[in-house]
């Protein structure tokens, strides 16, 4: 499976730069599984339903399944976060997995900016950050594209994939 990575500060824009090539990248028949890190602690299922009930009475693992999906909850209760590359291995097989996050994950990346949001550019200090999507001229020595340009973002990392 091939890897990418999106980062960014908060509120760069990740986020809809994410979904925007998955959208891409599927309708041009590539396969695509997704990777999000998050640093707070989150919820996926909901107080009063029967997995949250499940989970919150001790069970470490829930499987949620339907005609429709499957989740897994994992309650790491102490344990280390597990890493990016354990976390892949326990994806199905795909053309893509796209990763959102993971700033200091050695995978290729393209970084995510908007001015407003006054942080500098992660890009200057990694160089695992291949390319920088902006809403604003940048200087850089790496690629520089519009942030919402997501056709010329995608075959940009698709080239780089498969170069």
């Amino acid at each position: 499976m091939k890897l990418y990575g999106v980062t960014g500060w908060k509120n760069s824009g990740k986020t809809g730069l994410m979904e925007r090539l998955v959208a891409t990248f599927t309708a041009r028949g590539i396969s695509v599984s997704t990777v999000k890190h998050a640093h707070h602690t989150f919820d996926v299922d909901q107080p009063g339903k029967d997995s949250y009930r499940h989970r919150t009475a001790g069970a470490n693992e829930v499987i949620l399944a339907s005609g429709a999906r499957v989740a897994l909850m994992r309650e790491l209760r102490g344990a280390p976060e597990p890493d990016l590359e354990e976390l892949i291995t326990q994806l199905q097989p795909v053309d893509l997995v796209l990763v959102e996050g993971y700033k200091t994950a050695r995978h290729p990346k393209i970084e995510a900016h908007r001015q407003e949001t006054g942080q500098g550019l992660i890009a200057l200090g990694d160089p695992t950050i291949r390319a920088i999507a902006s809403n604003a001229n940048v200087p850089s020595d790496r690629p520089v594209f519009v942030l919402n340009d997501t056709n010329a973002i995608a075959d940009f990392i698709w080239q780089d994939l498969t170069k």
